[in-house]
């Protein structure tokens, strides 16, 4: 690879000179100028940005952590991180962990060993939690909260309010049997909504039934064949999001169960795919593309020395589509 040495040296110029030219941090003379950019262009001289990181201490990359890249609402939220990075001039390095503590704590590191601006994170580890207390990168975790940690800011939707809506729209729906997919307990969402299900069920004076249930595709399957098998009156479900609300749609349907004639679903997150879909699903809906571009908003105005909020709770609203039918609707 062409060192900035041999560029100067083609250019008759000090390296340094280059350096200055690369970088814009100051005025050169318009002739070494032309001189240093055409040997570039002969040379192909690529930066090594790693290099550069190191000795301005700066990098210009946020890092993103999320759990599961499968999940169009990860995808969906690194989209609009990213989105907002470009436009400021800063660049994304997405990390995927797979919920695996080990891979978390690799990326972490390598986050700070390259000087990286900021992490934006979506975790549940407890060993995750105690490094991010102690990181020295400005943190903005998303969509849950730590046990213990702070970090520089949490962003979330306020997934209790959700769960009320979700049960609340299926007993207007005429609704008698609602089984929620409980998420993990273990995450401030999963356990947020399931609470809000559970108020909901007690002020109509409505049986509680769960079954649990992680947020993808597969577990969605598995626990839509539970809900055959235990709750076999079951007419409304709530799901624990729209990838696993799809899940269940298909798996019903297959067996012949009409939806929403017969059962009503409900998802959550108002992913891309839920109104893509057909039937198109109804759910509650989350400002991912919002809930982003303020992750990366507030690592930009850490880094910048600008004012931000600590605490950030979005709010939610139901989107109704085509699997669920208010009871002023329904055939008698």
């Amino acid at each position: 690879m062409t060192s900035i040495r041999e560029v100067a040296k083609i250019a008759g110029v000090s390296p340094a000179t280059v350096s200055r030219v690369m970088n814009g941090t100051a005025n050169v003379d318009e002739e070494k100028r032309r001189r240093v950019l055409e040997a570039i262009r002969q040379t192909g001289f690529m930066p090594n940005e790693l290099a550069r990181a190191l000795y301005q201490k700066s990098s210009k990359i946020i890092g993103v952590i999320v759990p599961d890249i499968e999940n169009p609402f990860f995808s969906e939220l690194a989209k609009a991180v990213e989105e907002q990075t470009y436009h400021a001039g800063y660049k994304m390095l997405l990390c995927n962990s797979d919920d695996d503590p080990k891979k978390e704590m690799m990326n972490i590191q390598m986050l700070v060993q390259m000087r990286a601006e900021g992490i934006i994170i979506t975790t549940n580890c407890d060993s995750t939690s105690r490094v991010l207390k102690d990181c020295q990168l400005p943190v903005v975790v998303v969509d849950r909260k730590l046990t213990g940690v702070s970090g520089t800011a949490f962003i979330e939707a306020n997934h209790y309010k959700g769960g009320c809506l979700a049960a609340e729209h299926l007993v207007k729906c005429g609704c008698k049997n609602i089984v929620c997919l409980r998420g993990p307990q273990a995450y401030s969402s999963g356990k947020q909504r399931y609470q809000g299900y559970l108020d909901t069920c007690r002020k109509y004076g409505i049986k509680e039934q769960c079954v649990d249930c992680t947020y993808d595709y597969e577990a969605g399957r598995r626990a839509a064949k539970e809900i055959l098998r235990k709750f076999p009156k079951a007419d409304g479900i709530i799901a624990c999001n729209d990838m696993v609300a799809i899940s269940v749609y298909k798996v019903l349907t297959g067996v012949g169960r009409r939806i929403p004639e017969e059962i009503q679903l409900i998802g959550f997150d108002d992913i891309r795919f839920s109104s893509l879909c057909t039937p198109e699903i109804t759910t509650v809906s989350q400002p991912i593309r919002e809930m982003g571009f303020m992750a990366a908003g507030i690592i930009i105005r850490h880094v910048e020395g600008g004012e931000f909020q600590q605490e950030n709770i979005f709010d939610v609203k139901l989107v109704e589509r085509d699997t669920t039918r208010k009871k002023s609707h329904q055939a008698l």
